[in-house]
Parts: C-alpha cells; sequence; structure tokens
C-alpha cells in the first residue's frame, strides 16, 4: 500500500458541487450555505488510488478527509488487520486526531478508488466559528466514533473473553478441563495447607466405558458423559471444584471436606448415576469412585494419584463403589 502526496493532489470545488455538498455530508448537515459557502471553496479535491494509506498512526494529520465517493477503511494496530469500520460517502476520517492535535490512532486506507474532500486544520475552525449547527454536527460526528469504537472494542473483549472460557473449558461437558483443573487445584490446595483446614480429591472413571462405545458408537458415549456431569454438577456444593480430567474420568475437588463426609457425598453421586434413566437400548451407567484426604505435605499429583489409586482398587472390586484412602 503506498502513502499519497496531499499538497500536489489537492484542487479547488467548483461552485455548483459546492450547493449540492451540504445536503449529502454528515458534517454539513443543515448547515446554511452562505455561512461557510467561501470557507468551501478553499478546500481542496483529492483523487486517491485503491491502497493508498490517507492516516497512520507514525503520521501527523492537518485534515479532515471527506468521502465524496468511494470507501475508506479503518484498521486498528497494522495495515494488515481485520478492518473495523468502513467509511462510505458522507463520512469523514481525521476529525479525531486534527481536534486532538495527536497523531492519527489508527489506519485509514482507500478500499477503491475514491474522491475525497480536503479540510484543512485552519479551515475546520474557522467553520466551526462561523455555524453553530456545524460544531454540532462535528459532537455528533465525534460521538459516532467514539460509541464505534466502544461497540469495537466490547465485541473484542467478549470474543477475548469467549476465548478465555474456551481455554479452561471443556467442551463436551461444560466442566474445567485438566488446565483449569491444575491452576484451581492446586491453588485450592495451597490455601487449605495454609489454615490447616483438610479438603479431599475425588477421582470418578465410567465403568466399560471403552466397551460401551465399541457397542453403541461415540455418539452414545457422549452422551453418558454428559448425564455425569449433570450428575456432578447438581449435587455438589457451589464451592466444590469439578473437572474432566480426560477420557471417562472426572476430578473433583472438596474443600474443607474430611473423608467421611466426601465418601457420604460420593454415594451420593454413584447412587445418581446409577439411577439416571437412559433408553432402552444402553444400559445402565455406573461410576467407580475413588477418594483421597490431604496430608500437610501433599502436593496436587500425590493428593490426585492416591484418589486415583483408590479408584482402580474400586474398578478391581467390582466397579460400581467408592473406595476411600485414609
Amino acid at each position: 500500500m503506498s502513502s499519497v502526496g496531499l499538497d500536489s493532489a489537492h484542487r479547488a470545488i467548483d461552485s455548483d458541487f459546492k450547493r449540492s455538498l451540504l445536503h449529502s455530508i454528515a458534517l454539513f448537515r443543515g448547515v446554511e450555505p452562505d455561512a461557510i459557502g467561501d470557507l468551501l471553496s478553499r478546500c481542496g479535491r483529492l483523487d486517491v488510488a485503491e491502497g493508498v494509506v490517507l492516516l497512520a498512526p507514525e503520521r501527523s494529520n492537518q485534515c479532515v478527509y471527506i468521502v465524496l465517493s468511494g470507501r475508506l477503511e479503518v484498521r486498528l494496530g497494522a495495515l494488515e488487520s481485520p478492518k473495523i469500520a468502513d467509511l462510505h460517502p458522507g463520512a469523514c476520517a481525521g476529525e479525531i486526531s486534527l481536534i486532538e492535535e495527536r497523531d492519527p490512532s489508527a489506519y485509514v486506507v482507500a478500499a477503491e478508488d475514491s474522491h475525497l474532500m480536503v479540510v484543512s486544520h485552519s479551515l475546520l475552525w474557522q467553520m466551526v466559528d462561523r455555524s453553530h449547527q456545524l460544531a454540532k454536527n462535528l459532537l455528533v460526528v465525534l460521538s459516532e466514533r467514539v460509541r464505534s469504537d466502544n461497540e469495537f472494542i466490547a465485541n473484542r473483549l467478549g470474543m477475548l473473553q469467549q476465548a478465555q472460557r474456551n481455554a479452561v473449558t471443556d467442551a463436551l461437558t461444560g466442566l474445567g478441563n485438566r488446565h483449569w483443573m491444575q491452576e484451581m487445584f492446586e491453588r485450592e490446595l495451597s490455601r487449605a495447607q495454609g489454615t490447616g483446614i483438610s479438603l479431599c480429591v475425588v477421582m470418578i472413571d465410567v465403568d466399560c466405558f471403552k466397551a460401551f462405545n465399541d457397542q453403541f458408537g461415540h455418539v452414545a458415549g457422549d452422551r453418558v458423559l454428559g448425564v455425569v456431569a449433570d450428575v456432578l454438577r447438581e449435587h455438589l456444593r457451589p464451592t466444590d471444584l469439578i473437572a474432566r480430567f480426560g477420557g471417562d474420568e472426572f476430578a473433583i475437588l472438596m474443600p474443607t471436606s474430611n473423608l467421611d463426609a466426601a465418601e457420604e457425598t460420593a454415594e451420593r453421586l454413584r447412587r445418581e448415576v446409577a439411577e439416571v434413566a437412559l433408553p432402552d437400548l444402553i444400559p445402565r451407567v455406573t461410576i467407580s469412585v475413588g477418594i483421597a484426604g490431604s496430608n500437610r505435605d501433599d502436593d496436587l499429583n500425590s493428593l490426585v494419584q492416591r484418589a486415583d489409586a483408590a479408584m482402580y482398587e474400586a474398578k478391581q472390586k467390582g466397579r460400581n463403589r467408592v473406595i476411600a484412602h485414609r
């Protein structure tokens, strides 16, 4: 993309154009022709080819560009960035940097061959002095630009927040994923050890899940994982942390719980999962559960390993049961 040499490209605005100008441009709408007619004659006209850069953060700006035909694009950060706005005939660019007397905050690029009106810094302020309506229009233009920028920022913030949620959320179950679990479980364990309060980690495995998937297919298997996740959400405390550990395994951290209380809760979860009504062609779903209580010298890995070992013991002893390792 090329930059534009402005001084050599300006041409005077003819009188016939001046009469129709005020009706089509937001900045001049409602302005009496006699108020600024002589000043319009001193404005320039500029033809720019597609790809020409009119405004850039690294260049000072001394003009307002009004689109008479064609289209301009506004881009933030870099010329290669996606556009954040289109400027069609009647719109203007450069007014904010002119008023602030600062370099532009964005790139403005000709999206196609365009014909522009050029209002210099001094002419703009003379027009404002001549016409209260033009001053009002300028405020409206600025307000709309700020609102547009705020909407863009809000949309980008929403996208960022969604991306952050996606980074720590399991897409299938909506529970926290392994990355989220590592951060949140470690934080809660550190807090418990600092205060001397007990907590428990619970590991859950869906019984015979591979055989279930082989027989009924992955769609049915995904549904079973969703059912188990729903039971966990419904029957655990708001303070309990739930994550999909991977595959058909789930992990729960229960703050301020001793082994007896955690075992009682785990038994309730086991019963609730087994009582879920599924279609006749799908057999009853059961889970094996292992629990480990925290010790003063535990880290998260050792705590999860003990809970995992208890869960495998439950599977070896016939599945659909709870084992707690003290």
